[in-house]
Order: structure tokens, then C-alpha cells, then sequence
């Protein structure tokens, strides 16, 4: 599902909402969770899954070409773990 099948799923789901607006609804959600994860909070959305942000530590690797040794600095990687209702409706569980 894209991001603009969400809006048409949300402006179909409820006649009072127009397209326009539920565009608006899914920038904003997007938005804040993005701010959220910026500032390393962690979101948790009951039934669907967390988000968190983790650190990778700084390391070493490899150039593919040359095979050299290459430092590869720490950076901060956005986590997603699902949660257990939706994991066993995916699955099929339920």
C-alpha cells in the first residue's frame, strides 16, 4: 500500500472526510512520527508495533573493490518491531 492508497482507504472509510483533508491527516501522522523518532523518542501504537531508533556502533569495513579496510562511523537507524495482535493476524492466528 502506498502512501496515497492510505488517503484514498481514509477519505473512502469516511464520507465526511474529503481527499484533501485526509492527506492532510496522513502528512501530519507522518510528520509527528518522524519528529518523534528524531528526537529519539519511541512510538507505540497499541495492536500494530513500536517504532525506536537505534544506535549502530562505529566499526570497520571493507572497500568491495580494493578489499582496504574502511572506518564506518556510528549512526542511528530507525527500528520497527510489530506487535503480537498484529503479528498473529498476519500469521493467520486469529
Amino acid at each position: 500500500m502506498t502512501k496515497s492508497e492510505l488517503v484514498a482507504a481514509l477519505a473512502t472509510a469516511d464520507s465526511t472526510l474529503t481527499r484533501r483533508h485526509a492527506e492532510i491527516v496522513v502528512n501530519t501522522i507522518f510528520a509527528v512520527m518522524a519528529e518523534a523518532l528524531v528526537e529519539g523518542d519511541r512510538i507505540e501504537i497499541r495492536g500494530f508495533g513500536s517504532f525506536q531508533v537505534r544506535t549502530h556502533s562505529p566499526r570497520m569495513g571493507r572497500n568491495p573493490k580494493t578489499g582496504e579496510p574502511v572506518p564506518i562511523g556510528s549512526r542511528r537507524v530507525p527500528f520497527f518491531r510489530v506487535g503480537k495482535e498484529l503479528r498473529e493476524r498476519v500469521d493467520g492466528e486469529v
